[in-house]
């Protein structure tokens, strides 16, 4: 058995504007997907991560990815949705020539969000761990600590609050999520529309299993939370 991560990194991230795909803005003088990478790659665990570009990405070979590229494999299929790219980078990292373990249908797949920039070695090592020979797999989450809120959408007057939603039970799902290769390839053929793999496998009567992450591990979507992940990385440093 053998570990494996898997990046989609196809997209373009419109929400946190800028002159270039969200995954290559800069964070802590490097681009913004380097971090999470970077990560990966010193978890012993980790045979290999696979990044899954769009075709006509013309921005990765503009970077230096030397220090990583011994366990680093790009894969230019990158499709027009996340649960898209990940499917293909599923199917395409199995015919890949790489020195080391070939791809099994029961090999750990963790797929992880270019944008979690701030991700650490020991949020992977407790995902691996706690997941442990889990029949199903899990993912990272955090309990939802605030007061939720379900609108209204009034297209004149903006929004009211149409009810409140009770919290209780209630997670807010993270990455990697970790799930074997060929259930994860059958769960995203099963469920195309998705938009986290966990999701996919939940659509198939599966319950992946909640590891407790922290707010750490946020995803970068918005101009402010590059300041806010790059506060992290400074200070975590410290």
């Amino acid at each position: 058995m053998t570990y494996f991560a898997l990046v989609p990194a196809a997209g373009g991230g419109a929400r946190l504007g800028g002159n270039c795909p969200k995954q290559y803005q800069p964070l802590a003088g490097q681009p913004l997907i380097r971090h999470a990478l970077a990560t990966l790659a010193v978890v012993p665990a980790i045979a290999r991560t696979f990044v899954v570009l769009a075709p006509d990405d013309r921005y990765w070979d503009g970077f230096d990815w030397s220090d990583l590229a011994a366990r680093l494999t790009v894969l230019r299929c990158g499709g027009a949705t996340r649960a898209e790219s990940v499917a293909n980078g599923l199917k395409a990292m199995t015919h890949v020539a790489w020195p080391g373990y070939p791809v099994t249908a029961e090999d750990w797949v963790l797929v992880h969000d270019a944008a979690r920039a701030c991700l650490t070695p020991a949020h992977v090592e407790k995902l691996i761990a706690e997941v442990g020979d889990d029949p199903v797999g899990g993912l990272l989450a955090v309990p939802v600590a605030d007061t939720l809120k379900r609108a209204h959408t009034l297209t004149s007057q903006g929004c009211r609050v149409a009810t409140t939603v009770p919290r209780e039970r209630l997670w807010q799902a993270q990455t990697p999520q970790m799930f074997r290769h060929a259930q994860l390839i059958d769960a995203l053929q099963y469920a195309p529309a998705v938009t986290d793999e966990a999701s996919a496998i939940e659509a198939l009567g599966l319950q992946p299993r909640l590891v407790e992450a922290d707010v750490t591990n946020l995803k970068v979507t918005y101009p402010l939370d590059l300041q806010l992940a790059e506060w992290i990385l400074q200070n975590r440093k410290r």
